[in-house]
């Protein structure tokens, strides 16, 4: 058989394989179909467990290399830019070292195709292989990290980008750039034996495959989708309860640990809504806050969960902290001064601690002032260089924790409640903001921008981590990589029994 009727029979041979897949009505979640590229011996599948929310897959294949392959091909069909992102795991020993998983895009399902892919290998190699040209020979650039269980691989116009973590670790990053492939490709996960007479296991968690903001969007005035999770901060488990094309942030926890309320965002009808998230029912409601309905990302429960303080920028379009009734009710107006963000309740009720900017001498910066929950004059907490923010009381009442970019780079402080004993807690190169205790106080989790972020800025759409780091001290473990920032989780998000955060990642899903 001649190599053009032999690519053909192969190309037949993986359309007929995610035909019968389409056709036998089985789930493949995120995904389009699978395939058997390059005609395996032993054939491969592909499944998804919605329960579990994860893939498994098996395959034979006797390499991906040289100039044509053989896997188990799981894809959805994909345009432009994307990021896609998985926590991996091989099923067993395995038998060739050189058995391999990860995410992959090419044009076509002909066994000599083009591709880009992130592979991760039995043996100790992490590489991101490519083969440029049909029937070419495959190169690689080899990362140094070993047996990494999260990755991703992004698409940025002709600029290919592969990240690989230990999970709790931050990504280690390689890329291919000016690779010339079509718009229109197919991408998902992979795996390949490496062995023809030998049929391998891998599963996926956590897969995310993400249409990021477009490079051209002005941010504040552009948006995208949201999704809303919940994660289990000791084992990793990450569920995704809702999404939407109508952007939201900032989900706080109830404290009867029923509902999340987060805000509404965006510029189009609705946004400034706070709405109420029914956990059990998924069923969404608008809390009542009279015409205060210019709500931000910044709202907070106060400890008993009887009140909810806003944020909202409806009198002159500059942001002024209320409290209500977590019901809803008809606001009562605290502070007198803006832009005042909320950020933290005293555990008592009876202050509310907040980032307000000010003027001084001619210009204007952010510091952290407290107020009584009444009203009255402001206290500033602060008075230091550069943006100090996201004020939040530990539940014992003796700490103030913040982020202050006054050392370089913005990370978390405490202090005491008057503003005395400013210490620093995180010492590292990523923009750290947002601190949230846990309930019991043993513990907070934050988010972490890039350093390449202006320092003073939490902005939409980046690559971010969310991290958690003992009220003692430590290494802050990485426990969500994400695509996100502003209101991801500006608020405190924690679940009553301190076993769940909610958080906001984002995707253009129209």
């Amino acid at each position: 058989m001649s190599a053009k009727k032999l690519t053909q029979a192969m190309t037949i041979g993986a359309l007929i394989s995610s035909a019968a897949a389409s056709a036998a009505g089985t789930s493949l979640g995120l995904f389009d179909a699978s395939s058997d590229v390059g005609a395996p011996k032993l054939a491969g599948s592909a499944a998804f467990d919605e329960t579990k929310n994860e893939y498994t897959l098996t395959s034979a294949g006797t390499n991906m290399w040289l100039r044509a392959d053989q896997f188990q091909f799981l894809w959805k069909k994909l345009s432009g830019d994307f990021i896609l992102r998985a926590r991996v795991e091989f099923v067993g020993k395995g038998k060739n070292p050189h058995r391999k998983i990860g995410w992959m895009i090419r044009p076509s399902l002909d066994a000599d195709a083009p591709y880009l892919d992130g592979a991760v290998h039995g043996v100790d190699l992490t590489a991101l292989q490519y083969r440029l040209t049909r029937a070419g020979i495959t190169e690689q650039k080899v990362m140094p990290i070993k047996n990494p269980d999260v990755i991703e691989f992004e698409r940025r116009g002709t600029n290919f980008l592969f990240s690989a973590a230990h999970y709790g670790e931050t990504f280690v990053t390689t890329n291919l750039a000016e690779a010339d492939f079509p718009e229109d490709v197919y991408a998902g996960l992979f795996i390949c034996s490496h062995d023809g007479d030998t049929v391998e296991k891998a599963i996926f968690r956590d897969v995310s495959i993400i249409k990021p903001a477009k490079p051209n969007f002005k941010p504040y005035s552009d948006f995208i989708g949201s999704e809303l999770h919940l994660l289990e901060v000791d084992t990793g488990k990450l569920e995704t309860i809702h999404t939407s094309a109508q952007p939201f942030e900032a989900p706080n926890w109830t404290r009867d640990g029923k509902s999340l309320i987060y805000n509404v965002s965006g510029r189009a009808a609705g946004w400034g809504a706070l709405n109420r998230f029914d956990l059990a029912t998924r069923a969404i409601s608008t809390i009542n806050t009279g015409s205060n309905n210019r709500n931000n990302n910044d709202h907070v429960l106060s400890f008993d969960g009887k009140m909810l303080g806003i944020s909202d920028q409806s009198a002159g379009g500059s942001s002024s902290i209320y409290v209500v009734p977590v019901e809803g009710g008809t606001p009562k107006r605290v502070t007198t001064h803006t832009p005042s963000y909320l950020h933290g309740w005293s555990p008592d009720g009876k202050t509310l601690v907040f980032a307000g900017q000010r003027p001084i001498n001619g210009t204007s910066k952010f510091d952290i002032y407290k107020i009584s929950v009444n009203g009255g004059e402001e206290v500033k907490l602060t008075d230091a260089p550069g943006v100090n923010d996201g004020p939040e009381y530990t539940p014992d009442g003796k700490y103030i924790y913040f982020n202050s970019a006054r050392t370089g780079r913005m990370q978390i402080w405490r202090m005491k409640p008057d503003g005395s004993h400013q210490e620093q807690i995180t010492h590292d190169d990523l923009n750290n903001w947002f601190a949230h205790i846990s309930p019991d106080g043993s513990r907070f989790v934050f988010i972490s921008f890039p350093a390449d972020i202006a320092v003073g800025d939490h902005p939409y759409y980046k690559h971010c981590y969310l991290r958690l780091l003992p009220i003692t001290g430590g290494t802050p473990k990485v426990i969500a990589y994400l695509y996100g920032g502003q209101g991801t989780i500006n608020v405190p998000s924690w679940s009553p029994d301190g076993k769940k955060i909610a958080f906001v990642s984002n995707n253009d899903l129209q």
